[in-house]
Order: C-alpha cells, then structure tokens, then sequence
C-alpha cells in the first residue's frame, strides 16, 4: 500500500479535527441561528465544551491505543488492555451506588478506579519477562474487575440506569474545569508517548532487538504503561467507557503513513478527536431527543470500518 507524505497527512487530519469541531458546534438538539448561538449560552455552556471535551478525549484514548499497540505487539491492543475500564466502572459504580454522583466525586473515583487497576496489572506482571505475562494480567485483571462491577449493578436497583449510562459513554455533562484538566494530561503526555517512538519501533521487533539497539526495554514498558495510564484514566474518568476509537484510529493512521510510531501517535491523537467529535454529533442527531450513547455509536461504526481496514491489510 502507497503511503501519503507526513505532511499533507496532519494536515488532512488537522483538517478533519477543525472541521469537525466546527459541526459539533453548529449544529445540535436545539437550531440556532449562527448569527444568535455565537452570543448563546448553548455555544458556551453545552455545545463548546462538549466537543472539547470529545475532541480531548478521543486524542487520549487514540493515542494511548497506538503506543500500546506498539509496547505489545498486539494489534487488537486498546487503551483499556491494562484494565482501566474496568477499574474505572468500578470506581464510577461505586460512586453511584454510594450516593457520591455529583460533579467532583465520580470523575475522581473513576480515575482512582482506572489507576489503581493499572497498578494491579503492573504488580501481577512484576518480575515477569516477555509480553505475554503484562497481556495475561489485564486479562486476570479485568476478568476480576469485571465480576465486582456486575456485583454494584445487581446491587444498585434504581441506580442501575445511571450506571449504565456511564458504562456506554456520556459526554452530556461536559465542564470547562473538565477541560482544562484533560488540556493539561492530554498534550503533553500525547508528546512524551511519540518521544518514545523509536524505542517503540525498535521494541516491535522483539525484546531481543530493542536490547541490541540500545532499549532499556524495562523502563520503556513502564513509562508507556504510566503515560497510557494516565492518559485513559483521566479521559475515562469524564466520558465513562468508549470503545473502538482506541483501536480503529491507530490502524487507519498506520494505513496512511505507515508504522513508524513517531509520526504515529500524534497523528493517531487528531484522528481519534475528530471521530469521537463526529460519532458525538450522531449520536445527538439520529434520532433527535433521544440521544444514543454515543460508545453504542462507536462500536456500529467502529466495527464495520475496522474490519474493512483489516481486510485491505
């Protein structure tokens, strides 16, 4: 397959995110003129923040699943491989549950959720060489996380709606202090990732490889799984469990520019924000005031495209 030049590539992708955003703006629920919405609290309150906070988070969740991608050797790696969706609908669950749904505390145990669920997949794959003991852990991880949060389901009786609109992805709540959060995590941990590119590519021929070459492999399994971390815990934290963007933007990105994870993650970061803006824009749109949880709108669409890009491959 020809690959595009690096440049017109973020270009086409920049143009994509501002177009984007553009039309996550302009239109919605409620028509308004553009003349009136530019001086409307729907521009300010809703519409603005909202695509922000969609365009952040799918930077996150897309780059995070090309660096993982990378670190593992496995190209159906996404950013919850290490367990922090699970850990993170744990935290939310709870949050719930307990009463503790207001603004401040279910982002903030949703992230302590995530987290702590990384840290025990990073303990359980302590001293272990290779790959396939990290991948191994998430599995346990998420295995045991997943049946403690179907626990706080069967327990939450009138919360469960609640819950479970979290679980499928909600972007309806969307703050500026949310945003100015993820605009401190997202682009410099987007930039560190694709600073460990080349260790990357090297890694993605074998341990054995990136030993030869030079690669602190240890230190740079711990520093992506630190930055992917952060980077998913933070964005899950304000926009509950979507799939599909941190697994179908890498691949899409990879077809047009090739493997090189330098260039990767970045470009990987604008695509995953422009679809996650647009998939939000559906799921606004399809069927107007009924808002389909838009991680239902990225799996429809996410599947269909990557199988496609999986059978050019």
């Amino acid at each position: 397959m020809r690959r595009w030049p690096l440049g017109p590539t973020a270009l086409l992708l920049g143009g994509l995110l501002f177009l984007a955003l553009v039309l996550g703006v302009a239109f919605g629920e409620t028509r308004v003129g553009l003349a009136e919405l530019v001086h409307s609290p729907i521009l300010w309150e809703i519409r603005l923040p909202r695509v922000l906070l969609a365009a952040l988070v799918g930077a996150a969740l897309a780059a995070s699943g090309a660096a993982l991608q990378g670190m593992t050797g496995n190209p159906l790696a996404d950013p919850y491989l290490l367990g922090a969706a699970s850990g993170a609908s744990v935290g939310a669950g709870a949050a719930i549950l307990l009463g503790l749904s207001a603004t401040l505390f279910l982002p903030t145990l949703a992230f302590l959720g995530a987290v702590g669920a990384t840290a025990l997949v990073f303990f359980l794959a302590r001293g272990a060489s290779g790959r396939a003991a990290l991948l191994l852990a998430g599995v346990i991880a998420g295995t045991f996380l997943a049946a403690l949060m179907n626990l706080l389901l069967a327990l939450a009786n009138q919360s469960t709606s609640r819950v479970l609109s979290w679980l499928l992805g909600y972007l309806g709540e969307a703050a500026w202090w949310q945003i100015t959060t993820l605009a401190v995590v997202v682009p410099p941990g987007v930039w560190w990732l694709s600073r460990l590119g080349r260790s990357l590519d090297a890694l993605s021929f074998g341990d054995e490889t990136a030993h030869a070459v030079g690669v602190d492999v240890a230190r740079l399994r711990r520093q992506v799984i630190l930055l992917t971390a952060l980077l998913t815990a933070t964005a899950v934290a304000f926009s509950g469990v979507i799939g599909f963007i941190g697994l179908l933007a890498p691949h899409a990105v990879r077809a047009l520019v090739g493997p090189a994870h330098r260039p990767l993650v970045p470009l990987s970061a604008l695509l995953g924000g422009a679809l996650l803006v647009l998939a939000d824009l559906l799921s606004r749109a399809t069927l107007p005031g009924i808002p389909i949880p838009i991680g239902v709108v990225t799996a429809l669409l996410g599947a269909p495209v990557f199988a496609l890009l999986l059978r050019r491959s």
